[in-house]
């Protein structure tokens, strides 16, 4: 199915949604990003039905190839139903289609956000600081939301039950995917060996993204207008989000602002005390930083993989392996400036 024919066929079965008796499209494009998922915005013009007029949604669906922990779009879906539910600010989510035949694969169709999620506008941007507090409170509030949010729930039944531990099911599930890559990361083991050694007491689980960082937020005029890309979502510790947002990664060159590049840590968490009552343990996330670094350096290795194998030729997903060292070297520089902090050589 080519552009075209994939736009008319989108815009057929969104008429037959919404029981519009005519369409026309006037906008299809694939947006940026989305290195796991393929995007498209798609604007039409709805004649009749209960959504006349100008419309503009976002249909995800998948990309030529994945990796094995993302969720499928109906789950996905499931989750972004719940977290709107919850009044988590994401993109309203219409239908889903599981029926192939429309274009070949699930799909579904949500609202479009505006503003940016671009990390060199968001992190190098003009936001002064006051927007910038806000923003990173809101992030707080936003994540409380989603943390309220917890297990069992018939209509998320096939996310895996809770972990006993969900640091030590992180530690296993991420060795078992070291272990099924041919080359040794010695870096990558001793830091699993030191999450193993170093687990913080285990948190109630929760309702956790597992992918809200920098990137995956789109942002208007310094405020919060969607959180994005719901395909990692699973009950786990709540301190993973938070450790998660913070890690190093997602800083993009901005290093003194800990929270996504954006900023600090204190305005995260009284963001998240507003709704949860609770504030977090600044050690815990501290350790969940470094699980962080550790899924993201498995991840660029799968990534990786991806392009070389064959499976999925892309430009994207070939430099996201050759991040690596430097993912190595935050490790080891972030369990060294715990370890010194916790024999006293270091200020809390």
């Amino acid at each position: 199915m080519d552009h075209s024919e994939l736009a008319a066929a989108l815009a057929d079965y969104i008429a037959a949604q919404t029981g519009a008796p005519h369409v026309q499209v006037e906008n299809f494009s694939k947006l940026s990003g989305g290195a796991i998922q393929d995007n498209y915005a798609l604007s039409v013009l709805l004649e009749g039905g209960y959504q006349p007029g100008r419309q503009d949604y976002v249909v995800r669906c998948d990309a030529p190839s994945g990796v094995s922990a993302s969720l499928t779009r109906p789950q996905e879906f499931a989750v972004l139903k719940k977290a709107f539910e919850a009044g988590v600010t994401v993109p309203e989510p219409f239908w889903l289609c599981d029926n192939q035949s429309v274009i070949g694969q699930s799909f579904y169709v949500m609202s479009r956000a505006m503003g940016t999620a671009s990390p060199q506008k968001l992190v190098g941007g003009d936001m002064i600081e006051t927007q910038r507090s806000e923003l990173t409170r809101q992030f707080g509030r936003e994540l409380g939301r989603l943390h309220r949010i917890k297990p069992p729930l018939d209509s998320l039944d096939f996310l895996p039950s809770p972990a006993e531990s969900a640091a030590q099911a992180r530690v296993d599930l991420y060795r078992n995917y070291l272990a099924a890559i041919p080359e040794p990361h010695p870096v990558l083991e001793w830091a699993l060996n030191w999450l193993e050694d170093n687990p913080p007491a285990p948190g109630a689980p929760v309702l956790c993204h597992c992918d809200f960082r920098t990137g995956n937020y789109m942002v208007d005029q310094g405020r919060l207008t969607a959180v994005l890309d719901w395909e990692f979502a699973t009950w786990s510790d709540p301190a993973e989000d938070l450790g998660w947002l913070c890690s190093r990664s997602w800083r993009f060159g901005a290093d003194e602002r800990e929270v996504g590049g954006i900023g600090h840590k204190p305005d995260l968490f009284a963001g998240y005390a507003e709704i949860t009552g609770e504030t977090p343990d600044p050690d815990r996330v501290a350790y969940w930083e470094v699980m962080a670094l550790v899924r993201w350096a498995v991840i660029a290795l799968q990534q990786a993989d991806r392009h070389l194998s064959g499976e999925q030729s892309s430009l994207e997903l070939a430099l996201t392996g050759r991040m690596l060292p430097q993912m190595e070297y935050d490790l080891l520089q972030q369990i060294r400036e715990l370890s010194v902090a916790e024999k006293g050589g270091l200020s809390s």
